[in-house]
């Protein structure tokens, strides 16, 4: 199934936040109570909700109904991802739904959409499929390292056209297909290796909206 284009905005809500940013939306809240924006109460809530917020999106919802531009605080430089700008390295290691597996045996696994990967992908084909696609996925570290194994199976990865690409590994009765290109500054690299045994894995480069 296609995963569907998601605006930046959903992009960069889904993106975790640090303490510095918690910090900052304990300032604005502070600020609005000092001027009269937000009650003792209402104040107390939002605060005891940052303190616990994970995302920007969490974030977000606690000043969005806020006049922040007339408290003097000075306005978050939150991370926006633009994906008309390129390929960036958007998102955190330690990301609880990071993935770093996929496995097919006798059947078929896809690695699709806005989830975040890992600096280093397993993808193991034994008398299967797996399709990575990551031309929507969030890198978390600036070289994605994808491990591959294909037995009598096969792998296909499709990068964006704008990464760097580093295709390598030992091929017996099979091989690896796709050929090593420099991305663009700031990009993250990609490097694909591992073991094709009388099996293949092919990697793509494709514009993100094709």
């Amino acid at each position: 199934m296609t995963t569907p284009d998601l605006p930046s905005d959903d992009r960069r809500a889904r993106l975790r936040a640090a303490d510095a940013d918690r910090e900052l939306v304990h300032e604005i809240l502070s600020a609005a109570m000092a001027g009269g924006n937000l009650s003792p109460a209402e104040y107390e809530e939002r605060a005891g909700k940052a303190v616990m917020a994970k995302t920007f999106g969490d974030l977000d919802e606690l000043t969005d109904d806020l006049p922040v531009a007339q408290l003097g605080v000075a306005l978050p430089t939150w991370p926006v991802v633009d994906t008309t700008r390129g390929t960036r390295v958007t998102g955190r290691a330690d990301s609880p739904a990071i993935v770093r597996h996929r496995l097919a045996i006798m059947s078929g696994s896809e690695l699709k959409g806005t989830a975040p990967v890992a600096g280093h992908l397993s993808a193991t084909a034994i008398m299967g499929g797996v399709e990575i696609d990551l031309r929507e996925v969030e890198f978390t570290e600036p070289v994605l390292t994808i491990q591959c194994v294909a037995i009598m199976g096969g792998v296909d990865i499709t990068v964006p056209e704008d990464v760097t690409v580093d295709v390598g590994g030992l091929g017996i009765m099979g091989g690896f297909g796709g050929a090593n290109a420099t991305g663009a500054p700031g990009a993250p690299t990609v490097r694909v290796t591992g073991l094709a045994l009388m099996g293949g894995v092919d990697v793509k480069r494709k514009p993100v909206d094709e």
